[in-house]
């Protein structure tokens, strides 16, 4: 199995494999629970907790800027894919339309199926995250998180909310699903932080 899907690389990449990763050939299929499937027309994401309600429909996230970025994976279960191909909404550019109110400091991502995961808001506003509906020139398949998933890069990739459906917007960290599940609440690959104890 490692040979043929996964291979361990020779060296770090240039600082681009986090320690105890494997190259991955293909894009690995991991969800908790079963895959959601509904139309884009369906999407929509709500705005709430600290910050002025309101909601993005497929067509308003449309209209906002799109961006085409190339971004590499780290999944906390070991696997790093590079060069992945992503088009979607910056979360800079879909913060320009939401007021937040004082004292927001982290968000909670919320998917259809109930799946949640944290974010402090510095991680979360950061140009290089997406609202993904893209991927390497297709619409993103609902295995992986299609119509719409977020797209964190610099942390493990379970911080990247697959069905993206609310952003709730907090004034302290509260975990998540797999964070109350014993994973680490930040999730930086490349300091190792897979458990709560990393």
């Amino acid at each position: 199995m490692l040979g043929k899907f996964f291979k361990k690389p020779h060296d770090d990449l240039g600082g681009r494999v986090p320690p105890g990763q494997t190259l991955a050939a293909r894009f690995p299929v991991l969800t908790y629970g079963p895959t959601q499937h509904y139309s884009p027309q369906e999407v929509v994401v709500k705005i709430t907790g600290l910050a002025e309600p309101r909601q993005f429909t497929w067509a308003d996230l449309l209209a906002l800027p799109q961006a085409t970025l190339t971004h590499d994976i780290h999944c906390v279960t070991h696997w790093t894919k590079l060069d992945m191909l992503w088009t979607g909404v910056r979360v800079t550019d879909l913060m320009q339309q939401v007021q937040l109110r004082p004292g927001a400091s982290h968000v909670m991502q919320r998917s259809v199926g109930g799946y949640t995961t944290n974010l402090s808001l510095e991680d979360f506003v950061r140009p290089e995250n997406l609202l993904a509906h893209t991927y390497n020139g297709q619409p993103l398949e609902a295995e992986h998180g299609g119509p719409l998933r977020l797209v964190v890069p610099h942390l493990y990739f379970w911080k990247s909310a697959k069905w993206l459906t609310e952003l709730e917007f907090m004034d302290s960290d509260r975990p998540g699903f797999w964070e109350k599940n014993g994973y680490h609440m930040r999730g930086d690959p490349f300091a190792g932080q897979r458990y709560d104890d990393d």
